[in-house]
């Protein structure tokens, strides 16, 4: 239960106190959340080693899809047109990029995170 808690509050994996993003980032500003090199509570490097967020990258592809495709279906149920749901699954994809970034990387810090490191 606390693997999903620390991606749900984003927090650091090891000590739970500290955000691990400093800003949350704007898709319409075209502005990228930006994380945190390492926890201000007890030392935890966030930054694991170069291209550790590499694999968070086909997380984020799998989340896309996954709303690509409920946003497809939801076009489909209510049956509008090709270009209305195109539409939606582009405004979708706008909206909730971010959110993608943040919760794939949070995923991935989380998922290889031992507690015994350091």
């Amino acid at each position: 239960m606390s693997y999903i808690t620390n991606v749900i509050t984003g927090r650091c994996p090891n000590c739970k106190k500290t955000k691990v993003f400093k800003t949350n980032g704007n898709p319409f500003l075209f502005k990228m959340p930006v994380m945190n090199e390492k926890c201000g509570e007890c030392g935890y490097h966030f930054h694991r080693e170069t291209g550790f967020y590499f694999g968070a990258m086909y997380m984020s592809y799998a989340l896309t899809v996954a709303e690509m495709v409920a946003v497809f279906v939801i076009g489909l149920i209510l049956n509008l047109s090709f270009l209305q749901t195109f539409i939606g699954v582009v405004l979708v994809i706008l909206i909730l990029s971010m959110f993608n970034y943040k919760l794939s990387r949070l995923m991935w810090l989380n998922l290889f995170y031992k507690k015994d490191e350091e």
